[in-house]
């Protein structure tokens, strides 16, 4: 997220990022490992006792069953697929526990407030950086049809990829008050209303198939997610093969820099007034060593972003 404070001098750096090429890790199988018999005896009690251990409203506490799974079957037990309720939505985690977890319910008035932050300030932010983001997206023509934008926030990318026709787009949030900014960006766009979809979750749990989406964009959201790492292994997993990852992200400027030291110095404050957004995470060091087949990217300074300086702009490939 970005934020703009009186509190926060403009000083400005600059420096070079280098593209770097890594290969795709691979995922591991695993084989089928025989129960031995107590521990079948143990799995048909449970069967008995459970009669659907997906169901809300059974009284038996599944995910005590699930540790007593864990413990019989060690590292061979197989973890439950937890559906949502759109058929076509699905995730190996409990997306909805997941988003509790990482983003508690905070206050309705919050909540609107800071959406209505968000879609009032940004504007001369998003006037510098629309040439950037022209380029950018352009990359999605002809290319990409099922789309995701994790952190949509209010919309304001939409209006670069959305217009095209066939194009269908999940917008992920945890604020849940973004949804009707976003549902009004995407109309504005000319995207019809049943080719959107805004998802109340965290980009560390995405609640969609793997290889579902031939594209994911996010722009300033690596910022402020509870687990950078997590976030980006989500993002390989729901992009099918060859699918693209388009990103803007502010970094920590330079060590040693001026910049960087006050980047250090107002870090607490800024988790704290804009909602967890880190100054200091070296953002782009996580996207190069995610597993993509092959990132690109290139460093600029805003002037419209104050502290939130330098930002990455690129592209990576699953």
């Amino acid at each position: 997220m970005l934020i703009h404070t009186a509190l926060y001098p403009k000083i400005h750096c600059t420096q070079k990022m280098k593209s770097v090429n890594s290969s795709v890790s691979e995922s591991t199988t695993l084989k089928d490992v025989p129960f031995h018999s107590q521990m079948q005896n143990e799995l048909n009690q449970l069967k008995k006792r459970v009669k659907d251990p997906l169901s809300s409203s059974n009284k038996f506490c599944f995910c005590c069953s699930r540790r007593h799974f864990m413990a019989a079957l060690g590292a061979a037990a197989l973890l439950p697929i937890h559906p949502s309720h759109a058929s076509d939505i699905s995730s190996p985690a409990d997306p909805m526990a997941m988003l509790n977890r990482l983003h508690p319910p905070r206050p309705d008035w919050y909540e609107e407030f800071y959406a209505t932050a968000m879609h009032t300030s940004m504007k001369s932010y998003e006037a510098e950086i629309e040439g950037y983001k022209s380029e950018l997206f352009a990359n999605l023509r002809g290319q990409a049809k099922q789309i995701l934008e994790i952190g949509i926030g209010t919309g304001p990318n939409l209006k670069y990829y959305a217009s095209e026709g066939g194009t269908s787009v999940y917008g992920v949030d945890p604020n849940r008050k973004m949804g009707k900014y976003a549902q009004a960006a995407a109309e504005t766009a000319g995207l019809p209303a049943a080719n959107f979809k805004f998802l109340h979750a965290v980009s560390e749990s995405l609640p969609l198939h793997d290889a579902s989406v031939d594209a994911v964009i996010g722009t300033l959201v690596l910022c402020s997610v509870a687990d950078v790492n997590l976030t980006l292994q989500e993002v390989r997993r729901v992009l099918k093969p060859g699918g693209i990852y388009l990103f803007v992200e502010h970094v920590a400027a330079a060590d040693g820099t001026a910049l960087r030291f006050v980047q250090g110095l107002l870090d607490p404050l800024q988790q704290a007034v804009a909602d967890g957004c880190h100054f200091t995470r070296k953002t782009g060091k996580n996207i190069y060593e995610a597993g993509f087949s092959n990132v690109d990217s290139r460093q600029v300074v805003l002037s419209t972003a104050s502290l939130i300086n330098p930002h990455i702009i690129g592209i990576a490939r699953n």
